[in-house]
This record gives structure tokens, sequence and C-alpha cells, in this order.
């Protein structure tokens, strides 16, 4: 279903289903009261319990050279479609180390907040770092801000989302045996969440996004500008040949 990871420092980051994947991701690994078996306690299917150990290391290095950059760069409306998911950039500050942290994850967008989750549980790096510090910044495909971050603990608030959540999440929720969320009700895929902390987010101010001072936006129309000259460049010297 979606892995994520905080990508910044390796001390700090790790992957973890739901929460992001395909690029998406959450992280986790161990909690600060010691090392955790990955999912443990959560509804995966045993078949994808022996797999996650795999999932985490991959998705650790597609977020942090692939899915992270990419986001930063503005191409996260290129990356996002309704079947592989849409991808998001939550970016926390790491309860040790008090730098930014960023996690690429899927997310959706209910009324006014915006909502993810943590699919490897409640030692999800970011998770812990938002329990610390619930004072977050978002990267949308379309905008950017800032907001505080709060676990939903409410139950009907968690059934009413968690439906169209996965259903954000694309092929990815079905892929990591969490059933069907166009098919299976709201009640079933709650449950299949359960024990996987749900985030919501409160827009409270502005950020800075990909095309703003600080941002990489300006790296695709500079390496595209790059691209063209340099075909116009080899175009022209044959044309003298």
């Amino acid at each position: 279903m979606v892995v994520a990871n905080e990508t910044s420092r390796v001390g700090e980051s790790s992957p973890v289903p739901a929460g992001g994947s395909n690029g998406h991701g959450t992280g986790a690994g161990a909690s600060d009261s010691g090392p955790v078996a990955w999912g443990e306690g959560l509804a995966y299917p045993e078949w994808v319990q022996g797999l996650l150990p795999a999932v985490h290391d991959g998705f650790k290095a597609v977020n942090k050279y692939v899915s992270v950059p990419a986001l930063k760069m503005g191409l996260g409306s290129y990356m996002s479609n309704p079947l592989t998911g849409y991808l998001m950039v939550l970016r926390t500050r790491g309860r040790k180390s008090g730098e930014m942290r960023d996690a690429p994850l899927g997310y959706t967008i209910v009324g006014e907040h915006v909502y993810c989750i943590a699919g490897f549980g409640r030692p999800t790096h970011w998770f812990q770092n938002v329990l610390a510090d619930p004072r977050v910044e978002v990267i949308l495909p379309g905008r950017s801000f800032s907001g505080v971050a709060e676990e939903v603990v409410d139950a009907e608030e968690r059934r009413r989302v968690t439906a169209p959540l996965m259903r954000s999440m694309g092929v990815i929720a079905g892929m990591f045996g969490m059933g069907n969320p166009w098919r299976d009700t709201p009640e079933e895929i709650a449950r299949k969440c359960e024990g996987m902390p749900l985030v919501r987010v409160r827009a409270t101010g502005i950020a800075a996004g990909p095309e703003d001072p600080g941002g990489r936006y300006w790296i695709v129309p500079l390496a595209a500008s790059v691209v063209l000259a340099a075909f116009w460049l080899r175009n022209r010297r044959r044309g003298k040949a």
C-alpha cells in the first residue's frame, strides 16, 4: 500500500507501507523504546509481513534518490494519477536532530484537511516526529503550506477518511494485500488499517514550494534548456558537415 520515509539523514529515516509508495512512503523501523518487528500488530497478510524488510530497503533508496528530489523539483503533478497514486512531501522536524526531514507520502484531501497514514504503525519516524513537534510543512503537487499535524483518534473520522485515502494510493493498496478500496466498504477498509496512525494536517500558513526561493523547480527549465541547446548545436554541426 504505500511506503514512505524521511530521506534527509539516514539516522532518522526508513519507509513504511501505507504512507506513500510507488515512491510514496512512510518511515518505520525502531521506536524510541527499542526495535520492533516490521508491521507488528498490523493487519497485513502473512505473505506481506515477510516482504516488509525488503520493501523498506527498496523504498528507502527510491524515496531518497527519486521521489523526494522529483517532488521538490515540482514534478508532483506529473508523478500523481489515480492509477499509481498521489504523492506529497510531509516535512517534519527530527525529534533527535532538530533538522527538517522529508517524507514522500500518499495523501487525500477531505474537507479542509490533508490526511496521510503511517503504514508501519506507531514506530514510523515521521509520525514520531509529529508527536514530538506537530508543526509541519506540506508540499502538494499544486501548492505548499505550513500546518499543524494531529493524530486522528475518532473512530467515525477514521472510517470516513481511510477509504478515500486508500483510493488515492491507486493500485498500491491492493498490491499490499489490503483489499480493494473501490469495492470494500468503509468499515472493512478502516478495519484493515487498524493500528496504522491516521494523521490530519490543518493549514496554518504559507510554506515555500518548489517554484519559490529555495525550491528546486529551477532545475527543470535549466535542464530542458541545456538539452535543447545541445540538440540544436548537434544539428547545426551536422548541417555544416
